[in-house]
């Protein structure tokens, strides 16, 4: 149902009629040119520097790193490195103490002199941050492997985690699902605390500040009471027990351990299709005596070659993968903007996501019952994990698509609805990959300074949802809807917002929630609905375009705030068109600017980072409390315990999308 227009215009200029149609035509022509023979799409997974630093690393470890491979890594390492010698986490950001070491200690081990005058700028900041003490702890981890920290420094997770059964707090199952694929590999490299050798030149005792050693120090302050406390004085207790010559339990654990690592291993070698659980697996299964050439190994090393991108003499080194999300967005936003149905294109994109529908278990089943699978994942290989927000938006563009065997497509939607109604949190919200994977205790070990140890609902997932279930014939009336929809009110800030756990940020959030109420059917001239349009109108920049950074994370003051981006921009659109303000003159600037900004491509410029993994919040979200309460993890705008994510295709489908839906709109009015 069309919302009714409350605006100021009454009609559409020519000239802008003619731009957004020439805009459109201009970007379905790129995504017709760059789809996949087998009918995906697929951009780039843009994040930090420490991926490369990591893998350069990780290949020394495990004695397989040539001198051709790590001098195309340092080329990338040292062309992000700043002006001022820092590396960050996110385009535009501060510098990160953490990725800076990383950076620092890669270069080395890889022949970089300490006199370098790159060198000399990045250890000048590192040593004004406190140098490696004040590192997370992630970062130690890998310092500690290589003798540049001690362990005995390092919090520990034991591999007696594994014996744990799900009902008992704490147990492996307590974590998201990232986290756990991370900690219980990490839990074995704990326990041998290995150091492998590296050249005396490579070493680093020059980003120690004069007169301290490697010990931590003191516990934060908001970390020595309570249950953080509590927490911090169990890991010293551990600590001690792993240094006892009987344990009577770790070969069992070890061995439990071991096989719940190999037997997660994905067909492409990874596990959870992300960088943290495969690096850490595949070290702990060379502490336990797998060799390079075993099957397990062999497999997991030769699948990082499909996760590289080789360009100008450098090498980068995604942390994922994202075809199943690039290819269900790219299929709606050639749906919203007049591709027919039943267009090849789109058949193609259908036919190649209905065969990557995951029809078999996974860890979710561990507290969903009964349910049996059809959701869809992030990467090309991940049937332990589906994703909810994939298959939400999966099934929106399965729904309108055409394909010659219907019965087909329309099982995969029985299916994939089924299983995401499963997934259904007891709050009405969903996340993104377990259901109600919410005690927090969790987030407050000493181990847990660094991205998210839990996956609870969110807005933004939750609205995915809600407006596939409405598009799929589910009635506001339905128990999971109405459930939903409560909670995405209930989740509004006090100025109209919603918060993005997965998209920056606050602009991303009511981008999402909006179009679901629209789709819900939800009164959208209501209070509601009218204090989050007059917060988006009111965080337009001059130049007619939307913006939010990634530091708003940080410092919620930022939320709505940053340079213009074709992505944000869009967002904001479909906010504003699900609202009933096609008409207004905002949303006509804005259109104007993606109209103005694409390039003659089809394809607009971002090197902005618009998309989250980790806000760094440990939790998984903000505190709801007085306001906007950010973190429960302390972190500046540099976002040392964040993961900010560059999807490359972002700037292209998010504003075919919202151009698409305007020109639907558009076509029902007269011109001027």
């Amino acid at each position: 149902m069309r919302p009714e227009f409350r605006g100021a215009a009454k009609s559409v200029p020519d000239d802008l009629r003619n731009a957004v149609a020439v805009a459109v035509r201009r970007s379905q022509d790129y995504f017709i040119a760059i789809q996949a023979p087998e009918g995906y799409w697929w951009g780039e997974f843009e994040s930090n520097p420490t991926m490369e630093a990591e893998y350069l690393l990780f290949t020394h470890f495990l004695g397989i790193g040539d001198s051709e491979t790590w001098r195309k890594l340092t080329n990338h390492i040292l062309k992000v490195q700043r002006e001022d010698g820092t590396w960050g986490q996110y385009y535009g950001g501060p510098g990160d103490l953490s990725t800076t070491v990383e950076c620092y200690f890669a270069l080395k081990l890889a022949g970089f002199s300490v006199n370098d005058s790159r060198m000399a700028k990045a250890r000048e900041f590192i040593l004004a941050k406190g140098g490696v003490p004040q590192a997370r702890v992630f970062t130690k981890i890998w310092l500690a492997l290589f003798g540049q920290w001690s362990w005995r420094d390092v919090p520990t997770v034991p591999p007696e985690i594994s014996l744990l059964p799900s009902w008992c707090p704490m147990n492996l199952y307590d974590f998201s699902s990232w986290a756990r694929g991370t900690i219980l590999p990490l839990s074995i490299v704990l326990s041998y605390r290995p150091v492998c050798d590296i050249p005396e030149g490579a070493a680093i005792p020059e980003l120690t500040p004069n007169g301290e050693d490697s010990r931590s120090g003191q516990v934060a302050l908001h970390r020595r009471f309570g249950m953080a406390g509590a927490f911090h004085l169990a890991d010293r207790m551990l600590r001690w027990y792993n240094s006892l010559p009987w344990r009577p339990m770790r070969r069992l654990a070890i061995r439990r351990a071991a096989k719940w690592i190999v037997d997660h291993q994905e067909e492409d070698g990874s596990w959870g299709g992300i960088q943290p659980p495969w690096v850490y697996s595949l070290i702990s299964l060379k502490l336990l005596g797998y060799g390079v050439d075993h099957t397990v190994m062999r497999k997991g090393v030769e699948g990082f070659r499909g996760f590289m991108i080789e360009e100008e003499d450098s090498l980068r080194v995604q942390a994922c993968v994202s075809p199943a999300w690039d290819t269900c967005l790219a299929m709606i936003a050639l749906e919203d903007s007049g591709m027919p149905p039943d267009s090849p294109v789109l058949s193609r994109a259908a036919e190649w996501l209905i065969a990557a529908q995951i029809t078999k278990g996974g860890d979710w089943q561990v507290k969903v019952k009964g349910t049996a699978p059809g959701g869809w994942a992030f990467e090309f290989a991940n049937d332990t994990y589906p994703d909810i927000d994939d298959t939400a938006e999966v099934l929106i563009a399965l729904d309108r698509v055409r394909t010659e065997d219907s019965h087909k497509r329309k099982e995969a939607i029985r299916r994939g609805t089924e299983w995401m109604l499963g997934m259904q949190s007891s709050n009405g919200g969903w996340a993104s990959f377990d259901k109600d994977n919410v005690r927090r205790a969790v987030a407050e070990i000493p181990f847990a300074d660094f991205g998210e140890m839990l996956d609870p609902p969110s807005a933004d997932v939750t609205a995915h949802v809600v407006e596939a279930l409405v598009r799929l014939g589910y009635s506001r009336d339905g128990e999971p809807v109405r459930r939903a929809v409560q909670y995405l009110l209930d989740e509004q800030e006090p100025d109209g917002s919603w918060f993005g756990r997965w998209g920056v940020n606050y602009i991303y959030g009511t981008g999402a929630v909006l179009p679901a109420l629209e789709a819900v059917g939800e009164d959208m001239g209501n209070a509601s609905v009218r204090r989050a349009v007059s917060w988006i109108l009111a965080h337009q920049n001059e130049d007619g375009g939307w913006g939010e950074t990634c530091a708003s994370y940080a410092d919620p003051s930022l939320a709505g705030q940053g340079p213009s981006t074709a992505s944000q921009t869009a967002w904001a659109l479909l906010a504003l068109l699900s609202a009933g303000q096609w008409e207004h003159p905002s949303v006509h600037r804005g259109v104007r600017y993606l109209a103005d900004t694409q390039q003659d491509d089809g394809t607009w410029d971002e090197p902005w980072y618009t998309g989250t993994g980790f806000p760094g919040y440990g939790a998984g979200q903000r505190i709801k409390g007085d306001g906007r309460q950010s973190n429960t993890i302390a972190q500046g705008t540099e976002l040392s315990a964040g993961f900010m994510i560059n999807y490359h295709l972002y700037r292209n489908y998010w504003p075919l999308m919202a151009l698409g839906r305007f020109m639907s709109y558009m076509d029902d009015v007269p011109s001027r």
